[in-house]
Parts: C-alpha cells; sequence; structure tokens
C-alpha cells in the first residue's frame, strides 16, 4: 500500500482522486476503490506499474457514486488492464428510470446495499448507505482499522456538495455513530480526527439553518425578492456568487420542510 500510494503521489492531484487498494481473495488478486477520472493515461500507466510490482490483478472495482470523477475510468481498466475479464464492479442502486451501463455493456454493476459485507484477505469491508452526496453513495468502514472509506461524503479538505441536505446530515449523524478513528476521503487527505471532522461538517450545516430560521423569525409578514433575500442571509458573500448560495438555500428550505420545521411561521 505504501509503494502504492507513493506510485498515486506522482499523478497531477487535480486531476485524479486518490485511489485505495486492499488485498482480495483469491491471494495476489485486488479490489479496487475509486476507478477515477476516464482518459488519464497517467493514472493507468502508474496502475499497471503497482500491478506488475505486486504481481496482482484487479479483481473487483468498488465505486462509490455515479459521478463521473469515481465511474470515469472504469471502461479505461477494463479496456487496459487485465484484458479479457469480467470485472465485478460494485456499487448501490441509483434511482434512475434507465439502466445504468458501463460502456457497450460489456461491463455490469453487480449492485449491493446497505450493510452488506465484502470480505477481502486480511480486511473486511462493511457498506455503508450515506447518501446526500447523491442517492447512491456508499462509505466502506474498514473493520480491522476502524477506519472509513468516506468517498466524497466527506473530503479531506474543505467542505462537499450534495443533492439533499435532509439525506445528507443523516448519512453524517449515522458515521457519527459508527465511531471511527481514521477517515481516507475521496478526495484529499487523510482524516486522522474523523469525529471532530464528522462534528465540523455537521455544525457548519446546523449554523447556516439557525441563521436562516433566526431570520424568518424577525421577519414574520414582511416580503423580499429572491435577491435582496439572499444579500440579507449571505451578507458576507460576493453577488456574483449568489447563484450558489440560492441552491444552498433551496436545500436548506427543503430539508426544514422534510424536518417538519413550518419555517415560514418562524
Amino acid at each position: 500500500l505504501k509503494k502504492f500510494s507513493e506510485l498515486q503521489e506522482e499523478i497531477d492531484s487535480k486531476t485524479i482522486l486518490s485511489c485505495h487498494s486492499l488485498t482480495s481473495s483469491p491471494p495476489g488478486w485486488r479490489i479496487l476503490m475509486v476507478p477515477g477520472e476516464p482518459s488519464i493515461p497517467n493514472y493507468i500507466n502508474c496502475l499497471k506499474q503497482a500491478l506488475i510490482e505486486f504481481n496482482t490483478s484487479i479483481q473487483e472495482i468498488i465505486v462509490a457514486h455515479w459521478h463521473q470523477d469515481h465511474t470515469g475510468g472504469i471502461l479505461d481498466i477494463c479496456n487496459s488492464i487485465n484484458t479479457g475479464i469480467t470485472y465485478h464492479i460494485i456499487k448501490l442502486l441509483h434511482n434512475l428510470f434507465m439502466e445504468e451501463v458501463i460502456g457497450n455493456k460489456e461491463q455490469k454493476y453487480v449492485y449491493l446495499k446497505d450493510g452488506d459485507v465484502i470480505n477481502t484477505e486480511g480486511a473486511t469491508l462493511k457498506i455503508l448507505y450515506t447518501p446526500g452526496h447523491t442517492d447512491d453513495h456508499m462509505t466502506l468502514l474498514l473493520e480491522e482499522k476502524n477506519a472509513l472509506f468516506s468517498g466524497d461524503c466527506m473530503l479531506g479538505e474543505g467542505t462537499t456538495i450534495f443533492e439533499d441536505l435532509y439525506d445528507f446530515i443523516n448519512s453524517l449523524e449515522k458515521l457519527l455513530k459508527v465511531k471511527v478513528d481514521l477517515i481516507y476521503p475521496g478526495h484529499g487527505p487523510v482524516i486522522n480526527d474523523a469525529e471532530a471532522k464528522i462534528r465540523e461538517y455537521i455544525s457548519h450545516r446546523n449554523a447556516w439553518e439557525h441563521q436562516i430560521l433566526n431570520f424568518f423569525h424577525d421577519n414574520i409578514g414582511k416580503l423580499f425578492t429572491e435577491t435582496n433575500l439572499l444579500k440579507m442571509i449571505y451578507k458576507n458573500t460576493p453577488e456574483h456568487l449568489y447563484k450558489a448560495d440560492n441552491i444552498n438555500f433551496s436545500f436548506h428550505l427543503n430539508k426544514l420542510e422534510k424536518d417538519g420545521k413550518n419555517y415560514q411561521a418562524q
């Protein structure tokens, strides 16, 4: 793992995600997490070099969620490494009205669910369904190390985006109860104080929620244009960022509705 990570560091961190490799049964095979973006030759070359150095092959690929930076490299790996092998490409079900496909359907996803366990040589991975960032997002608990592969639910630096804030906060609360010691994020450096980082994520969103609720409480019966509303709530934000703030604001309102909080009456 150490030598593999050294190879990884040779790749531009802005174009390639962190890549985690675990020894898998049968002996000499590996599980690959985070297959990365498409059309990144350096990534494929470094992955090939690592597999040669370890005299191993990829048996399974785990995909944290449907975003292209987590699925885009699958086809390149299938076409360039272990050619002719049908991989087990593992993910959770995405709420689509159409089938998820890989390339020309030469490879297919194997769908698992929350609580399923992947047993590997020297490691046990438990799937934790953590929607919010996307509706199909998974994190993986490495039980032997009490460590979490967090995908994009949590990042090594900054905060992450999400599709549903209500689900996102519930997922963070779920991870808080797991009490992991260490987090390996899909982007950025390792998080050594897992509990503190999870609480930081929750507190950050709760602070904005309280600010929004207080604003409505202080302005009962008043009418505002969308722009004026954003200016008053996001006082320290440059106006060119209001579009992004408006999206976040909508996420917070949707969460308040799901929480059963009548913010209009506050």
